[in-house]
C-alpha cells in the first residue's frame, strides 16, 4: 500500500473541517483545559488559518489515497509566517480501518517530502500526552520532545 497525497477538495474540506475544530476542543479538554479555554484557542486558532472557512494561502490540506480510496488526510503549513521554513503537521488522520499497515509512517515521509520541496528547513507537530501511538510513530521517525506541557487539575 502506497498512499499518494492529493489537494482535498472544497466541499470535502469544509466537512473536515468543522469535524476537525470540534475534535480539537475535545483533545484540549482531554489535555486539561476548559471547554471555555478549548474553545476560545479553537477559534483563535482556525480563524487565523481559515478566515471565513477558506484556508489561507500558506496551508496544504491533502487527501490521503491509496489505489484512488480516501484513508485519511494531511494538514501541513509553515508554523507561522515570521519563520516560514519551519513547518508544522497541523493534523495527520489515518481512518480507524486502514490503521496498522504502515499508512502514518509513509503519510509522515510524504509530508517531510512536501514541505521539503516547498523549502521546509524543519516540520515539528504536536501530539496530546495520552496518544501513545503517535508518539511512538513520531518517536521511530527521529522527531525529538523540544518541549512538555504538564497540568495537574486541584
Amino acid at each position: 500500500m502506497t498512499p499518494t497525497l492529493v489537494t482535498m477538495e472544497p466541499e470535502r474540506m469544509r466537512r473536515w473541517l468543522a469535524a476537525a475544530r470540534v475534535q480539537y476542543v475535545a483533545e484540549r479538554m482531554e489535555a486539561g483545559e476548559t471547554k471555555a479555554e478549548a474553545e476560545a484557542n479553537a477559534a483563535s486558532s482556525y480563524e487565523t488559518t481559515f478566515p471565513g472557512g477558506i484556508p489561507t494561502p500558506s496551508q496544504r490540506i491533502f487527501d490521503v489515497l491509496v489505489d484512488g480510496t480516501v484513508v485519511g488526510l494531511l494538514w501541513i503549513a509553515p508554523r507561522d509566517d515570521a519563520e516560514p521554513a519551519h513547518w508544522w503537521v497541523w493534523d495527520i488522520e489515518i481512518d480507524e480501518q486502514f490503521r496498522g499497515r504502515g499508512l502514518g509512517r509513509a503519510t509522515m515521509l510524504l509530508a517531510e517530502e512536501r514541505a521539503r520541496s516547498e523549502g521546509a528547513a524543519s516540520l515539528g507537530l504536536n501530539v496530546f500526552g495520552g496518544n501513545h501511538v503517535a508518539k511512538a510513530l513520531y518517536d521511530s521517525l527521529d522527531y525529538r520532545e523540544t518541549s512538555i506541557h504538564m497540568r495537574k487539575s486541584l
